[in-house]
């Protein structure tokens, strides 16, 4: 552990974690209701510590339905916590991040991390900086079987070409929409930012780094991807929230010198989750980074903003 004593003697780096890492929550929407609240409750290895949203009465609810702390101040939260878990907008995330690395707290986070490059980059500088360790929350990193699936691809070799969806009805013309819509930056941003990361994750291990990408528009948010990749492979992703209720669906697969795989099925989310809060323990603990950490969610974050900015308007 060191101090900076021109601050004060403030920590800038993190405390060794304890047996059982107590762990925060920042955010109180569908996500956090769903996914993070009950994965940290269930997580046998950490202590689910305490809730804070810009909402109080819903931090006071969330937290009071899992028996923790609410607090009324996010820089609380860092204080008693070694570990802070993010269920926030990108832009709110990400200035947010930077404060808890700068706390000495290790960092689980959403994606996208941000919707700029620069505060995405700003997040994965400050970890870096801080020696705090960071995973994102990309879902089929982490979900059985397809995190599984996703490594037995990683150690192939000889890909020719990929294709990926992500269409979701979040914001169907026909139907009732999903319990994510309330949600302006899904709005503003559409399916390129909020499942872009999704597609890209699996993308960019599989078939390396991405060199060259090009945009185009479809109906409603739909936007198709053309990516070309260090190892030469071709691949294309289609995203959008807008899909009609009949023609959602997610589906991703590769094409190589080894034959066809398809993208499997998945379950457990929450589960999922509590495999990528092991994940930062481990790199904590290790002080090994994680392939699946901030500076990666950067690289995703650059990749969609020249994407994003080839759009029309």
């Amino acid at each position: 552990m060191s101090y900076d004593l021109t601050s004060g003697g403030a920590p800038t780096g993190p405390l060794p974690l304890p047996a059982r890492p107590r762990v925060g929550l920042l955010g109180t929407g569908p996500w956090a209701h769903r996914t993070h609240a009950p994965a940290l409750a269930a997580h046998a290895g950490s202590e689910f510590a305490g809730v804070w949203g810009r909402r109080p009465e819903a931090a006071a609810e969330l937290a009071d339905a899992y028996h923790v702390k609410v607090y009324e101040d996010p820089d609380a939260l860092f204080a008693d916590c070694d570990v802070v878990a993010f269920a926030l907008p990108p832009d709110v995330q990400a200035p947010l991040a930077v404060r808890a690395a700068a706390a000495g707290r290790h960092l689980l986070l959403d994606k996208p991390v941000a919707t700029t490059v620069a505060d995405a980059r700003a997040v994965a500088d400050a970890a870096a900086r801080h020696g705090v360790a960071s995973v994102v929350f990309f879902t089929l990193r982490f979900a059985e079987p397809a995190a599984g699936w996703v490594q037995e691809q990683i150690g192939r070799t000889g890909w020719f070409t990929a294709s990926a969806h992500w269409l979701g009805a979040v914001f169907p013309p026909d139907g009732a929409p999903s319990a994510y819509a309330d949600s302006p930056w899904r709005k503003d941003k559409g399916g390129l930012w909020d499942v872009g990361p999704h597609a890209l994750s699996v993308l960019i291990p599989v078939l390396g780094e991405v060199t060259s990408v090009s945009a185009t528009r479809g109906p409603s948010d739909v936007v198709q991807l053309a990516l070309r990749h260090a190892s030469g492979a071709a691949s294309t992703a289609v995203l959008s929230l807008g899909a009609p209720t009949a023609a959602a669906g997610v589906g991703l697969e590769v094409r190589g010198a080894e034959g066809v795989f398809s993208l499997p099925n998945w379950t457990d989310v929450p589960g999922a989750y509590g495999r990528a809060l092991d994940a930062l323990l481990t790199a904590a603990r290790t002080g090994v980074p994680d392939p699946r950490g901030a500076r990666f969610a950067a690289r995703v974050t650059e990749i969609l903003a020249e994407a994003e900015g080839q759009l029309p308007d």
